[in-house]
């Protein structure tokens, strides 16, 4: 809102010029919410342990954890509210593609608060019902994708990391797997949050990662010049990922090992939809398998184990998600979050390496 309050005046003020550069608008949006979230923080902890809402931890995870029992969670809320203002003020809220992105973030956010409540009130583990959940995130990713398909030409096109001449055009069934995109995602992201700070970094990684692609996509002349599909508007994305880079940062200020909050479903399900959705309106849908690896490795991990479980009654793991595996293989919870923080930056640049091998 500001942003265009401020480029409306550049007639006027031939300074406020500058707002028109996404660039400008990005950095800005980038300090913006660094400095909320890291601002507000102490205050949300407060507020979170005043109201009781302490982490319950599962009776069957590690040993370890046990200790963490009663640190306050659902602290994805103020990364939330770190980013939805900086959005607002500089972002183009007449941009399609940023509603889109905020709605699937925050109706993905408010399913995780639901499902962390009834875990905080019932004093255990199990929250909201899989089905239920589930359901909800595929009805709200659905419902955003056929607007932006129907009425704002979303591309149905999906197209394949590393050839360039490669790409299928999926019509309406493009919802279906837009959708599964940006679930998968979600959830992907909600098994991967079990360690202080291990979800966090990854997620910063890919979303600056995909903010790059948004900028590149939606520039006609650097889209041209590397031979990419040109996504008009896409670079309107960039200071919204911006955002999330940096809240997420101000929250790892307060979630790095010995954690003082948890991000909590509110904050996982909710970045992890962000990520899903930045994939699929950038056209990077099958690159988020390689970007997300960490993700995709956490949730094969739970798969397999219950596959195995029920088809042979042995584990493959000593516990699922993979990396309780490692802690009770007798890694340190420090030297598990740092190398799964390595290995999402050397994906990260895989990655982007598709914008020139592609």
């Amino acid at each position: 809102m500001l942003y265009q309050l401020l480029y409306s005046l550049a007639d006027q003020f031939s300074a406020f010029n500058v707002f028109r550069y996404i660039t400008v608008r990005t950095f800005i949006s980038f300090f913006t919410a660094f400095l909320l979230c890291w601002m507000w923080g102490p205050y949300f902890i407060r507020r979170l342990t005043h109201n009781q809402m302490g982490q319950a931890i599962r009776d069957d995870g590690p040993e370890s954890h046990k200790k963490k029992a009663g640190t306050p969670t659902m602290g994805g809320g103020l990364i939330l509210i770190s980013t939805l203002i900086p959005c607002l003020l500089w972002g183009d809220i007449m941009n399609a593609m940023v509603w889109g992105v905020l709605i699937i973030t925050w109706a993905f956010g408010a399913i995780g608060y639901i499902d962390d409540w009834l875990k905080v009130s019932k004093k255990n583990s199990k929250g909201l019902s899989g089905k239920i959940r589930l359901a909800g995130e595929f009805l709200v990713s659905g419902l955003v994708l056929f607007a932006l398909v129907h009425w704002f030409q979303l591309s149905t096109v999906l197209h394949v990391p590393f050839l360039k001449s490669v790409s299928f055009d999926l019509g309406y069934g493009y919802l279906i797997f837009g959708a599964l995109v940006i679930v998968g995602t979600a959830n992907a992201v909600n098994f991967t949050d079990g360690l202080d700070g291990l979800a966090i970094v990854p997620v910063i990684i890919a979303a600056g990662t995909l903010g790059l692609f948004a900028y590149v996509t939606g520039h006609f002349g650097i889209a041209s010049y590397l031979q990419i599909p040109h996504v008009v508007g896409a670079g309107e994305l960039a200071p919204v990922a911006a955002t999330i880079v940096a809240a997420g940062l101000g929250f790892l200020w307060f979630n790095a090992y010995p954690a003082q909050v948890f991000m909590g479903d509110v904050g996982s399900l909710s970045l992890g939809g962000f990520l899903g959705v930045m994939a699929v309106m950038t056209g990077n849908e099958l690159l988020m398998f390689l970007l997300g690896g960490v993700f995709v490795v956490e949730t094969l991990s739970v798969i397999g184990q219950v596959i195995s479980f029920k088809l042979t009654g042995k584990r493959i793991f000593k516990m699922a998600p993979i990396h309780h595996h490692f802690e009770l293989k007798g890694m340190t919870e420090t030297k598990i979050i740092v190398r799964f923080w390595i290995i999402s930056i050397l994906l990260a640049i895989l990655s982007l390496s598709t914008l020139k091998l592609r």
